[in-house]
């Protein structure tokens, strides 16, 4: 259907599409060495578990800035972990990747060998601790450019649709806690629930279901 098409039936019916909001800047370069950019823009790796893009993005409240951190498996779009808070710390995006890992182990697919963990220049992600936990988890660091939203695209358009799909459309909160509660429901009915036209019309959850069942060898007959 041609988009004039849906644009007049859209206003005879008086439906009018969410608009996404002006951005604000979050990352505050870190100094000092970090890694290559394992990933130049590629976000569509062919399995699970091959290429995770972080970022975190923020929420006007009643009580003041809260921050919201998320993990995505690239392959499907799928939110692994989130953590929220009222400042912008390496806890904050600490416990989200600490989140993603649990997810993975929770359903028994933490094989890391061949991923990629990419994130921007911000000196959360920059920090000792971060890095370290990667390690210890044989997951490999991909840093792009700060002030590119080129570079961690994927996360941007999470974060994007984050905000258009919940928090504008909520808005005013009033505090972390709040703020908390929406985001767990959201990210629940992202993974399993919304249609996305990236995973064919399936949820993420569904299309990963889809993949690993793909790769099971067929029974002998």
């Amino acid at each position: 259907m041609a988009r004039c098409t849906v644009g007049r039936l859209m206003k005879a019916a008086g439906l009018a599409g969410v608009v996404r909001g002006k951005v604000k800047r979050t990352t505050i370069a870190g100094l000092g060495p970090r890694p290559d950019d394992l990933v130049k823009r590629k976000f569509e790796p062919l399995a699970p578990n091959r290429l995770w893009v972080a970022d975190f993005t923020y929420v006007s409240t009643w009580a003041g800035w809260v921050y919201v951190a998320f993990v995505i498996d690239a392959y499907a779009r799928r939110i692994l972990g989130g953590r929220t808070a009222t400042s912008m710390t390496t806890d904050l995006v600490l416990d989200a990747i600490e989140h993603a890992i649990w997810t993975r182990q929770q359903d028994n697919r933490d094989e890391f060998e061949q991923l990629v963990a990419h994130n921007d220049r911000g000196v959360q992600y920059l920090s000792v601790a971060y890095s370290e936990r990667l390690g210890r988890a044989g997951i490999k660091p991909s840093v792009g450019a700060v002030g590119s939203s080129y570079d961690n695209a994927l996360a941007e358009t999470i974060n994007g649709l984050y905000k258009t799909e919940l928090i504008r459309r909520r808005s005013p909160w009033r505090n972390v806690d709040a703020v908390e509660t929406a985001t767990a429901d959201w990210v629940n009915w992202y993974n399993h629930r919304r249609l996305n036209q990236y995973c064919g019309d399936m949820p993420p959850a569904v299309l990963e279901q889809v993949h690993y069942a793909q790769q099971q060898p067929s029974a002998a007959s």
